[in-house]
């Protein structure tokens, strides 16, 4: 059973692109496989609607160690908002987190997967990641964007 978005009838991602973590990380590592098209699609994604991020994937970014001029720097080249994550996310973050315990899932699975689908859920954001199997599996109908 996936968590359904039925509360969020209104939903349909049009609101802007959240920017999942591994797509900044491509862009930065001149070395990925997937440098190219996270550049790509920053570029395209930027043009056609708002990027964001949250505290989550900002925080990510700043491992292992935290430059935060250069981050927001990068950051800024896209015109991304930081955009914080709302309390509306905590229950469907919760949800989402129990059904996967509830299929056998680790109860070790870090939350930001289920922090980020949430906030876009509920904020009407779709989600640009280069993987798109967590977000697809914890959220029915959130709008990804991937590879």
């Amino acid at each position: 059973m996936v968590v359904a978005l039925a509360s969020l009838a209104g939903y349909d991602g049009s609101a802007g692109v959240l920017v999942d973590t591994n797509v900044w990380v491509d862009c930065i590592d001149e070395a990925s496989p997937w440098h190219d098209w996270a550049i790509e699609q920053l570029q395209v994604r930027s043009e056609r609607s708002p990027l964001h991020v949250n505290i989550v994937i900002y925080s990510e970014l700043l491992i292992p160690g935290p430059d935060v001029r250069a981050l927001d720097a990068m950051l800024d080249v896209y015109e991304t908002l930081r955009t914080p994550l709302p309390w509306a996310a905590a229950s469907l973050t919760a949800a989402a987190y129990a059904m996967v315990r509830r299929r056998g899932g680790s109860r070790h699975k870090p939350l930001p997967d289920f922090y980020i689908g949430a906030h876009a859920a509920v904020s009407n954001l779709s989600v640009l990641t280069r993987d798109p199997k967590p977000y697809n599996s914890y959220f029915a109908k959130l709008a990804v964007l991937a590879l």
